[in-house]
């Protein structure tokens, strides 16, 4: 069976967001494919694989996985960041999917088989007031999520991050704001924020959610990097009481040093790492056991192959996954994130925000969501295929994700 790739295609697909994807076809007409998708910067992503990536891969070899990854990193001298660490996650994507089809197995099966039935996963509810956040609640609990996110509303800010109700009041009317934060337009959105409102209103919005839902609910909240390390610190503290499964992003994640000093004042567990691109963000915080969870994405990561490494890793220190997964992570890079958190031992929970029925016609999914636990399925490979056809119906649309000013005017974290 010849395995050498005949064929690599960069698609792009703005059914509910843009999404970049890499299809490649080998020699005796085996396809696979990999999420290239970079919020925001997708045309960058899909200028480093047309350009420098698809020529390089025609002709080699499809069942040398690691070595491509090695090649891709190695050979462009200029390693790392989003745009490079997602064209070659694509290509290692595309391969596992290829190397399962070919051996009629999923992936999950070739990464060692499955260390659990299934994964559990949180959804997000919002609100901008109490009531609002519980019917949110309910409602993602009616669908089957056994952990909760919780985004919150603060008094005096219009716009902030994670707030489902707010669509309307910034960019369409008609995509929930949680479903997709990037606004389709010629410039980013913009949204206010005072940390300080904000760590003022916090704890009394998980102490009503407490009360209200009970101490066994899994509660997560993510800060989105918006806070100062002392700030983060003073938050987990506060929050201690109304026990999260984590806090996420309380810092800006470039700065590793200030997750010790979080770490020093609080016991809230601590995930962080969706804009991190390989094991070398992590290995010093892992390492030091300054954090619980690895946010890392397939997409962003560079693959399955280096955020397997880095977990395996991080399972050294008793550190957990907790993989990024979003709308602006495709189908094809949530079924490789659920591949892998199958099976390996560290699991801790995964993301999961479903896609729009658009979305869903162009990506065919094979996984199932059953009592709050995602599971890829069985069919060899991935278990994705894109319907190019469908896909057609729509074109690129310029997009970006909002960004922050204080009330002074400064532009902030966002």
């Amino acid at each position: 069976m010849s395995t050498s790739i005949d064929k690599a295609e960069v698609i792009v697909t703005s059914p509910d967001r843009n999404f970049v994807t890499l299809k490649i076809t080998t020699a005796d007409g085996l396809t696979g494919l990999g999420d290239a998708t970079l919020n925001g910067r997708e045309l960058a992503v899909v200028a480093y694989l047309q350009e420098h990536v698809v020529p390089l891969l025609i002709g080699s070899d499809a069942s040398r996985i690691e070595d491509t990854w090695q090649f891709l990193y190695r050979s462009a001298y200029w390693r790392r960041g989003p745009v490079t660490m997602a064209s070659i996650a694509a290509v290692d994507m595309a391969l596992w999917d290829i190397k399962g089809k070919e051996a009629g197995m999923p992936v999950y099966q070739l990464l060692g088989g499955a260390s659990r039935n299934g994964l559990m996963a949180y959804g997000h509810a919002s609100g901008k007031e109490l009531p609002e956040l519980f019917d949110s609640i309910r409602a993602h609990q009616e669908q089957g999520y056994r952990a909760i996110r919780v985004q919150t509303g603060v008094p005096t800010l219009k716009a902030i991050y994670g707030i489902a109700a707010q669509g309307a009041d910034v960019g369409d009317a008609s995509v929930r704001y949680d479903h997709e934060p990037a606004r389709r337009g010629a410039k980013p959105v913009e949204e206010d924020w005072d940390t300080r409102a904000y760590l003022n209103h916090l704890p009394g919005v998980f102490e009503a959610v407490r009360n209200e839902f009970g101490p066994d609910v899994p509660l997560l909240h993510d800060g989105h990097h918006r806070m100062t390390p002392i700030q983060a610190a003073r938050l987990g503290k506060d929050l201690e009481p109304y026990d999260l499964f984590w806090l996420e992003d309380c810092t800006p994640a470039e700065n590793q040093e200030a997750l010790r000093l979080v770490r020093q004042h609080t016991t809230t567990p601590l995930a962080i790492g969706e804009i991190f691109n390989t094991i070398w963000d992590f290995k010093d915080l892992i390492r030091d056991q300054q954090i619980d969870y690895v946010r890392g994405a397939v997409t962003h990561m560079g693959g399955i192959s280096p955020l397997k490494k880095t977990l395996d890793y991080a399972a050294m220190y008793q550190v957990k996954s907790g993989m990024h997964g979003p709308t602006d992570i495709s189908p094809v890079g949530m079924a490789a994130a659920m591949h892998l958190g199958l099976s390996i031992h560290n699991f801790g929970i995964q993301e999961y925000m479903r896609h729009g029925a658009k979305t869903d016609r162009v990506f065919e999914q094979s996984f199932t969501w059953t009592d709050g636990y995602l599971h890829p399925g069985e069919k060899p490979g991935l278990g994705v295929e894109l319907n190019v056809d469908e896909a057609g119906k729509y074109p690129y649309e310029q997009a970006y994700l909002p960004y922050n000013r204080l009330l002074d005017g400064t532009v902030h974290d966002w």
